[in-house]
């Protein structure tokens, strides 16, 4: 168990948590939830104590071991990947590697010998033999390859030292596991394979995630933070949102009612106060009037912009054509003889491991790069707009946010392009912000801007939740579900996947493409991709 007693966290002169009392059980898994900057992130520090807090203390269950997921990408660099995720277990590591001082020596003393037997005993009540097969089997269930295993961490990919990272926290069976954004650079596989983990995961777990899909799968208790305080809910994501929302209708009804009555009573003792017959009774009423307290119903932090696609131009039934694309890049065959068509009403996820094949596809559609093989050709009713997965260079200039936005309208009016801000909660000196300056969710908050003032029937969007709040993805999905036109996207939101899509693409290892109309979940379940997928696996080793 580990709890947080009396703790307060001041910066500056802003509590960021003022006297938070709550504990976190054995058996449980927390959804830690609350608005961008409501103090998720610390809240998980100062609970593995890598920051103090002003006043309080935490408090954990003697023996327990803490375990937390490293967000420094680069600290491991100069490890190999295996050592990396058996770091996890400090003392175990620790003993790993005082055992091979101890052999290394050329002068073996009695002494040395003594404190070798105590080394393999502790070794082996903490399953040490085992530790190199179960740190692999993590990395495997993870997607990292075993051939990447002693490797250098310096050696792998971004995503790849984030799912090394992932395994390192989850190595050695933690008794308290916290998780800040762990599906964060995950393809869909990867979390499927967290999900599992966690819910077949008997101790403590306590995770900050924007994935809605994946809260509701693991977890069996929301704490929500809101206002400097923290309030547990029991259930899931979705129950914690109905029990919420319930609540607060249950004190605005409640404060109706009441309000009725102190009208009630007010309209009596204003009418018969003077009356000497009825003194007594309107006596008894201000008494009744004085005892009426309504329920201080404080409004929420949480903000939820409002994205709405709508489109200038009806979409006509030629959408898109591609025949045979291909495309290689960097000596990989990223795309390999790809062709399909799509009709006005296609909502199409692109899914699949590899994330480079998914974007070289969206930058050959919209015209950014050019295919080494293949054609394509989009309908003369449609417009595009397009969402980049790296959007860095869009605001590379000296443009602040009312400036950006109103070069991409067709009304150059400063009122109309401030409207389209406002719903994505840019309001008053916000717009004079310069756009080089803002945070990653205020960048996707613009960009979604933009497509909105583009009026386009046709979107692409690359991994548009990257970055953005809870708040701001559940938007964002009304939006992609009430968009009348066509929708080409990934993302790793599973949620956003599974109410959106009416049709899955998968571009499998290789460059090649399962095509299939249905929605993501039936898509998971169905035997037969997944027998497409280990062909074109094996299709793809063999011609290698």
């Amino acid at each position: 168990m580990i709890s947080a007693n009396n703790v307060t966290l001041r910066v500056g002169k802003k509590a960021l948590f003022e006297d938070v009392n709550i504990k976190f059980t054995e058996g449980n898994c927390y959804g830690l939830i609350g608005a961008n900057g409501a103090g998720k992130s610390t809240f998980l520090k100062i609970l593995s104590g890598q920051l103090e807090p002003t006043k309080g203390e935490i408090a954990i269950t003697p023996g327990e071991r803490l375990s937390f997921l490293q967000q420094d990408h680069f600290k491991y660099d100069e490890y190999p990947v295996i050592d990396t995720v058996i770091m996890g277990n400090a003392r175990l590591y620790e003993i790993m590697k005082e055992k091979e001082v101890i052999y290394a020596k050329e002068d073996f003393t009695e002494e040395d010998g003594i404190k070798a037997s105590e080394l393999e005993a502790e070794f082996a009540t903490m399953n040490g033999w085992e530790a190199e097969s179960d740190a692999a089997s993590l990395l495997n269930g993870l997607g990292i390859d075993t051939e990447l295993h002693y490797k250098y961490m310096k050696d792998l990919a971004g995503p790849e030292k984030v799912k090394v990272l992932l395994a390192q926290a989850l190595f050695g069976n933690p008794d308290i596991l916290l998780l800040d954004e762990p599906t964060n650079h995950l393809d869909l596989d990867a979390i499927a394979w967290l999900e599992e983990f966690l819910i077949n995961f008997d101790n403590t777990v306590i995770v900050v995630s924007h994935d809605r899909y994946f809260l509701n799968k693991v977890c069996t208790q929301i704490a929500d933070i809101d206002y400097g305080k923290i309030q547990l809910y029991a259930g899931n994501y979705d129950f914690w949102y109905e029990s919420s929302q319930l609540l607060i209708r249950q004190m605005k009804e409640a404060n109706k009612k009441k309000e009725e009555k102190i009208k009630e009573l007010q309209e009596f003792i204003s009418r018969f106060s003077a009356n000497a017959s009825k003194s007594k009774q309107a006596t008894s009423r201000k008494r009744a009037l004085e005892k009426i307290q309504l329920d201080e119903i404080k409004p929420s932090s949480r903000k939820y912009p409002y994205i709405d696609f709508r489109p200038n131009r009806e979409i006509g039934n030629e959408v898109l054509t591609v025949e045979g694309l291909s495309k290689t890049i960097d000596g990989e065959k990223v795309l390999d003889n790809i062709s399909f068509t799509l009709g006005h009403n296609d909502k199409v996820a692109f899914v699949g491991s590899n994330e480079l094949a998914k974007t070289v596809l969206f930058k050959i559609l919209i015209g950014e790069m050019e295919p080494d093989e293949g054609t394509y050709k989009w309908g003369v009713t449609t417009s595009q707009a397009y969402f980049p997965k790296d959007f860095g260079g869009e605001f590379d200039n000296d443009y602040n946010i009312t400036e950006w936005l109103t070069q991409y309208s067709e009304e150059k009016d400063v009122t109309y392009v401030r409207g389209f801000l406002g719903r994505m909660l840019f309001s008053g000196e916000d717009g004079v912000k310069k756009v080089k300056v803002l945070s990653g969710g205020e960048k996707v908050r613009c960009l979604l801007s933009k497509m909105m003032i583009s009026g386009a029937n046709v979107l692409l969007l690359d991994e548009p939740t990257n970055h953005l709040d809870m708040e701001a993805i559940t938007a964002l999905n009304n939006g992609m579900i009430k968009f009348p036109g066509v929708l080409l996207f990934t993302s790793r939101d599973h949620q956003i996947v599974q109410t959106t899509a009416n049709r899955i693409m998968e571009i499998v290892p290789g460059g090649h493409l399962i095509d299939k109309i249905t929605t993501y979940d039936e898509y998971l379940e169905s035997d037969e991709m997944a027998r497409k997928r280990q062909t074109y696996s094996v299709q793809t080793e063999e011609n290698d």
